[in-house]
């Protein structure tokens, strides 16, 4: 006999047949799972085992397999570190304990002497009235991780030394407010201030009060500063050159800044300046005796006139006692100028920068030489530029650049001349400003012996001369190279043998806001 489908038996059928394919789907799932788990347990990238109380290895993945090969029933402390006895400090014994996970860090030999290190994490795995039954332990291997801290660390000592071992001061300065955030032993030798002195400080305050705001723009954007002028703890002005380059330092970007202390040899250099000024004023005294010996003759010829007068009880006319007057008055003026204008070209100059016009400069200079070169036939031609820019220097020492290259121009056309060459060509000297392209150039421009390839190269070595002894140091151009490189010029030679020479002089001219 059939069963119906709607009786109480078919619905009953029906319900077992749902019921068996909802169990075979829920087992299919946990099939599915369980591969899934297995699948994970064995391709984790660490090392991963189940231990039991006694710390057998009851399960391990195919991670550990491979590093270790341990052996069926093997304890954990010997799989991982061939010790016969259980470590000191155990996580998965812990675990145990108190039914809770733990972590700690492992190290062990290998077997070729090398060191391994683990990061062990461990887990409780419990039974259905929550008792632990087994510890699940998870191990990631950071030997590379370790070995790549431990290089590091050896390399910051390294540079480190390195950095405190460098015989120039060193500052790290924080890009932004220039606070100074590192520095090495040598700022103490330099500067005075011992490092945690001068450590979370401004930079700025390593400058004159009136400098700081300037060096406040230009540190960060440039990568050389010349001569800067800064100050000790004690007080004393030191001058520097620095080194800038951008960089990073605890995330942070920075600045490095490297100072070489030039006071020394600025020293040196103005010594050698003012030797060359002395020796200049030697050359001209021929020309100077002769320029203080008109007004004195002016002078001497009027108190003559005027002694006799007073001897014969004679008198003088108004008119002509006032033109004697103004003429010895006028004498007078000149021969103090002559004067002043010696002593302040033999002063010592300073370093500092201050605006300069080119044209009175050089007109200066040709007063020393107006009566001398007058009375050697030498005619001085001025083009000189009307409202040239200022430039930035010293008035002081650029004036004996001019006054160089006009002893020069001067020696050029006589010995020209003294060996009979152009006897029918005026001597002539030109001396020519102009302002292009953001440049002040000055030409010192005479038609003297010229000189060959050979000779142009080398004429701004010191002590190099073609002059014969005893009648050049050849120290004035290589002063005058020095002196226009400091105020960031350039000083070139353009010559034809037997023609002349043309020295030109190039500086950066001021743009007035």
């Amino acid at each position: 006999m059939g069963v119906e489908p709607n009786g109480e038996i078919g619905k009953l059928a029906k319900s077992i047949d749902q019921m068996r394919r909802e169990i075979a789907e829920k087992q299919e799932e946990i099939k599915q799972h369980w591969y899934e788990y297995q699948k994970l347990f064995e391709e984790v990238p660490c090392y991963i085992t189940v231990q039991d109380r006694n710390l057998k290895i009851l399960r391990y993945n195919r991670e550990f397999a491979e590093r270790f090969s341990p052996e069926a029933g093997e304890y954990c402390f010997k799989a991982y570190k061939g010790r016969s006895e259980r470590c000191d400090v155990c996580p998965v014994l812990k675990t145990f304990e108190d039914g809770r996970p733990h972590y700690s860090e492992e190290a062990a030999l290998n077997k070729d002497g090398t060191e391994t290190y683990w990061m062990v994490k461990t887990s409780p795995i419990k039974n259905s009235k929550g008792e632990v039954i087994a510890a699940m332990e998870m191990s990631l291997d950071l030997t590379q991780v370790r070995f790549l801290e431990r290089e590091a660390r050896r390399s910051e000592e390294k540079y480190r030394t390195i950095f405190d071992t460098i015989p120039n001061p060193v500052f790290v300065l924080d890009a932004q407010d220039l606070t100074i955030l590192d520095c090495n032993h040598s700022v103490a030798a330099v500067y005075g201030f011992h490092k945690d002195e001068i450590l979370k400080t401004s930079f700025l305050d390593l400058f004159s009060a009136n400098e700081r705001e300037s060096y406040e723009t230009v540190l960060p954007s440039t990568n050389i500063i010349d001569r800067a002028r800064q100050v000790r703890k004690d007080g004393n002005v030191i001058y520097v050159n620095m080194r800038i380059s951008h960089s990073e330092f605890d995330g942070c970007e920075v600045l490095l800044v490297t100072t070489s202390d030039i006071t020394l040899r600025l020293m040196a250099e103005q010594q050698l300046i003012q030797a060359g000024k002395m020796a200049t004023l030697g050359e001209m005294a021929t020309g100077v005796a002769h320029e203080l010996n008109q007004p004195l003759s002016v002078i001497k010829t009027a108190s003559s006139f005027l002694r006799r007068k007073a001897a014969g009880h004679e008198q003088i006319q108004e008119d002509t006692l006032r033109t004697m007057a103004e003429e010895i008055d006028g004498h007078v003026d000149r021969a103090s100028r002559i004067i002043s204008h010696m002593r302040e070209f033999g002063r010592k100059s300073e370093v500092a920068k201050e605006k300069v016009q080119v044209n009175a400069v050089l007109k200066r200079a040709i007063d020393f030489f107006k009566q001398q070169l007058k009375l050697r036939e030498i005619e001085v031609v001025e083009d000189l530029q009307e409202d040239l820019p200022a430039i930035l220097a010293d008035s002081n020492r650029l004036e004996q650049v001019f006054v160089n290259l006009l002893i020069n121009a001067r020696d050029a056309i006589e010995k020209k001349w003294d060996h009979g060459s152009r006897k029918d060509q005026v001597k002539r000297i030109t001396l020519k400003t102009r302002s292009v392209e953001g440049l002040v150039t000055i030409e010192v421009i005479d038609n003297g012996t010229g000189m060959p390839e050979a000779i142009r190269d080398r004429i701004f070595e010191p002590f190099f001369t073609t002059k014969k002894v005893g009648q050049g140091t050849g120290l004035g151009l290589s002063i005058s190279y020095g002196i226009v490189h400091d105020y960031d010029g350039t000083i070139k030679v353009e010559s034809i043998e037997g023609e002349g020479a043309s020295f030109i002089i190039t500086f950066p001219r001021i743009h007035e806001a």
